[in-house]
């Protein structure tokens, strides 16, 4: 369950994600097969390529892109996320989901 952002948000994370821009989209998110997980972040790409070399920049495996389209994305979670966003100075983020 997805909960912390407005449509205007999601709107325009779709929108630079259909773009071809990496875009990230955090939000307040509970799932009971992530126990002591409160926020994920969506890091979104509709040029595959490019979604495919931010994950490996950031040494995670793009086998995990979740082909969902006109969405791709990558799902970021626990201290990944916090380091990840850190390097790509998401600090609206960062700040707004106490994760500093």
């Amino acid at each position: 369950m997805a909960f912390g952002i407005n449509r205007s948000e999601l709107n325009a994370w779709k929108e630079a994600v259909s773009m071809g821009e990496i875009a990230y989209l955090t939000h307040y998110w509970l799932d009971p097969r992530f126990p002591g997980i409160k926020t994920v972040t969506k890091v979104g790409c509709s040029d595959l390529k490019r979604l495919t070399a931010w994950c490996e920049q950031h040494g995670l495996n793009p086998r995990y892109i979740h082909h969902r389209p006109p969405f791709p994305h990558f799902d970021l979670l626990g201290p990944k996320q916090r380091e990840i966003l850190e390097q790509e100075q998401q600090w609206d983020q960062l700040e707004r989901f106490r994760m500093l």
